[in-house]
């Protein structure tokens, strides 16, 4: 029986290879930061989500250890029958503080969170306006309700207009404007302020993917909706914990009480997956804290970004996205893509090739 789906397998994983898209997992040999060590030697590392370089930070290190010691390694349970610590309740408090929202609900990733909301909350009488280029996550979310899909160009406040108009001519009873606060293959920050206004003018709700935003998008660092000076007229933020926040898992959706109060009783990532792990909620409370108290780690993270954009630019590369840390390279060649990260390996520089 396996012998048909193995040589459909093995044409498809070719024709994968061929087209210059195969993903290599390359082994690292030391603590994730800045500079790393491969097989190869020390590199420095230019790919990496750790947009504030705290995954390998001596005080996470020591927060992660002191929970550990106090609360062990896991908890064996989904939140609602035994697991549920009052460090989860904490960092959900903290989360919603940091993010200028009502409450907030913890999920083991970001993938989790959009993957248990858009069918906990929207129905085949509603509609959602779903940006071109949103996550895998956002899409796979939405695929899994039975609300009418709307898409509209990335960024496009044009056509996102005009499939609000669509929406309301299909009779959508409730109507959410899906979108990634940043687009994380090309570095560009969502048009938050114009979407707001126009899910006012179309009596919309506003979600937001803000995965590679929390921690460092805005002049405190909470994110595209900060950036934008948008705070409050988002409905619906997902983020992780797995990037900026220390690098390590977890996730979150944090906006309107009464939307978070249905997650905890329908999404059922939430209510069928362990816990978010004791370690990384007691550490990520620690990074919040951080994060609080000053600024110091996403100017410098901006600064740097900027001073790479100047000078790659100046050398002549074409370059996407603006004002983010996130600096696509654009050579519009998959294999060529692959074979530039492998030769610069040898420089001493770790990059991946997207396509």
């Amino acid at each position: 029986m396996y012998g048909k789906i193995k040589d459909i397998l093995t044409t498809e994983l070719k024709s994968i290879e061929e087209a210059g898209l195969w993903k290599a997992e390359r082994i690292i040999l030391s603590p994730q930061s800045a500079a790393i060590s491969v097989k190869q030697g020390k590199v420095l590392n230019f790919c990496a989500n750790n947009y504030l370089g705290l995954a390998n930070n001596d005080e996470l290190v020591a927060a992660a250890k002191d929970t550990l010691d106090k609360y062990a390694f896991g908890m064996s349970s989904v939140r609602f029958i035994c697991g549920t610590l009052d460090l989860h309740k904490q960092l959900e408090e903290k989360v919603t503080e940091f993010m200028g929202t009502e409450d907030t609900i913890l999920y083991s990733s970001c993938f989790d969170a959009n993957g248990g909301l858009f069918e906990t909350i929207m129905t085949k009488d509603d509609a959602i306006i779903s940006d071109s280029l949103n996550h895998a996550s956002v899409i796979d979310g939405i695929r899994l309700c039975k609300a009418q899909r709307f898409r509209y160009a990335n960024n496009d406040m044009g056509e996102l207009e005009a499939k609000l108009k669509e929406a309301d001519a299909a009779g959508a009873r409730v109507k959410m404007i899906a979108t990634d606060g940043v687009f994380s293959m090309d570095g560009i920050i969502a048009n938050l302020a114009a979407i707001c206004d126009l899910a006012d003018k179309y009596d919309a709700l506003v979600m937001v993917d803000d995965s590679h935003a929390t921690g460092f998008v805005g002049k405190t660092g909470r994110g595209s909706h900060e950036h934008n000076d948008a705070m409050g007229r988002v409905d619906i933020i997902t983020s992780t914990l797995g990037k900026a926040l220390g690098g390590a898992s977890g996730g979150f959706t944090t906006g309107r009480k009464e939307i978070i109060a249905m997650l905890r009783q329908r999404s059922r990532p939430y209510l069928f997956s362990n816990t978010l792990a004791p370690v990384v909620a007691g550490t990520t409370l620690k990074v919040l804290e951080m994060l609080t108290a000053n600024t110091a780690l996403r100017d410098k993270l901006m600064g740097n970004a900027a001073y790479f954009r100047e000078k790659m630019a100046a050398a002549g590369f074409k370059l996407a996205g603006a004002d983010h840390a996130i600096v696509p390279v654009m050579l519009g060649d998959a294999k060529l893509a692959g074979k530039m990260a492998d030769d610069i390996l040898g420089d001493g520089i770790y990059v991946i090739g997207f396509s």
